[in-house]
């Protein structure tokens, strides 16, 4: 889905989203550069000039492909001097934007394209796609492309541990940290309570706060804020947590037999989620995401709200294969919000249906498809 961009980029995501794959067919004739390779990184770190030197050879203009970035940020400076110098253009891989920040480098300040990967949408995975096979071992790439998908996501988490957490040095309590994820894995499509997770976890609030932006640095997770009419202090809404692929986060939970009754919800409303954030990267779909919970009423929320300038976009997901009107009862109560203009329930059946006049509920694969020829909108 990623669009070849004209200059210098970065494309983040996480380990086993295909970005080398796609830069490499992408970019055939980029000279590339790969971090992981142990004996150039070492040459590198002991001496930064033999990457100067090796750009120094290229013919001005040449794509640069630098494979796991993150690993060697303080080369971002060389990258900065030879896209002014020899114009050349650099696409820049990692899995983390956080050591790139801790440098300084401030992605090479606006020099470079932010741009994100994730894993596969329905629409890439065609009639491959299956919501219960989805939303048991998710849709990166590495993990459906091994034999064993439980054991691969097992080995994931572990290799999450191993290069993002112990081997940059991310975290000083590296046991906390371990008891912390499946405790976070817990609150996929859940406002965060960080009191919570600290007690649970045996560490201090601070450092879940410290914890979660790691794992959003590291693009495992994504905070979905809530809508706010009023921008006073004291009426903020705790955002939602949301885990970038349904298997990864049954894998730090330690679930990954059959899925259940109790997790189906919550894993097909972040697989809506990561729908719209995917097809966002290429389309401006919505300068705002947020949930709706209005605070007069405790019970009432519509899962995702989107803003386009002055319109208001309006999404309820429900995993169920069956349409029953109590489904609705947020989407009824949020159509005074000014500037709607259209309301969808996202569901797990095969019917396009309208109820009310004006509220539209959709299969996953009829949202899908709205979304990948860009007519979410009305």
């Amino acid at each position: 889905m990623v669009q070849l961009p004209r200059a210098s980029f970065f494309l983040l995501g996480v380990r086993g989203v295909g970005k080398s794959t796609w830069a490499n067919a992408a970019l055939p004739a980029a000279h590339r550069i790969d971090l992981l390779e142990e004996r150039r990184h070492h040459d590198y770190l002991s001496d930064p000039g033999l990457f100067a030197a090796e750009l120094a050879a290229l013919k001005p203009g040449s794509w640069v492909i630098v494979d796991e970035v993150q690993r060697l940020p303080s080369l971002l400076n060389e990258v900065h001097r030879f896209i002014e110098s020899r114009r050349l253009k650099f696409a820049l891989l990692g899995s983390s934007a956080r050591k790139l920040r801790a440098a300084g480098t401030n992605l090479l300040a606006g020099r470079a394209q932010r741009k994100l990967m994730f894993p596969l949408t329905v629409a890439e995975m065609g009639a491959d796609f299956d919501t219960a096979k989805t939303l048991r071992h998710g849709s990166v790439p590495l993990i459906l492309a091994a034999e064993d998908r439980d054991a691969a996501l097992e080995a994931y988490v572990q290799l999450y541990l191993r290069e993002e957490i112990r081997a940059e040095a991310l975290v000083r309590n590296l046991p906390g940290f371990v008891r912390f994820l499946p405790i976070a894995a817990l609150f996929h499509g859940q406002a965060i309570s960080v009191a919570g997770i600290a007690r649970d976890a045996g560490v201090a609030r601070m450092t879940v706060d410290g914890y979660l932006e790691i794992l959003e640095d590291t693009l495992l997770v994504y905070r979905l804020p809530g809508y706010e009419a009023k921008l006073r202090v004291r009426e903020r809404k705790h955002p939602k947590l949301y885990w970038t692929d349904p298997g990864l986060v049954r894998a730090v939970k330690r679930q990954l037999g059959p899925l259940t009754e109790e997790e189906t919800g919550p894993l097909f409303e972040g697989l809506v989620l990561h729908l719209l954030r995917a097809h966002a990267e290429e389309q401006k779909l919505y300068a705002e995401l947020t949930y709706w919970a209005p605070a007069q009423a405790m019970r009432t929320e519509v899962d995702f709200l989107l803003r386009r300038e002055r319109e208001f976009l309006a999404i309820e997901v429900k995993a169920s294969r069956r349409f029953d009107t109590s489904m609705i009862s947020g989407l009824r109560a949020i159509a005074e919000l000014p500037g709607m203009v259209r309301r969808i329930l996202v569901y797990d059946g095969d019917r396009v249906l309208r109820v009310d006049e004006n509220i539209e509920v959709w299969p996953i694969r009829r949202f899908s498809e709205a979304l990948a020829l860009g007519k979410l909108w009305p």
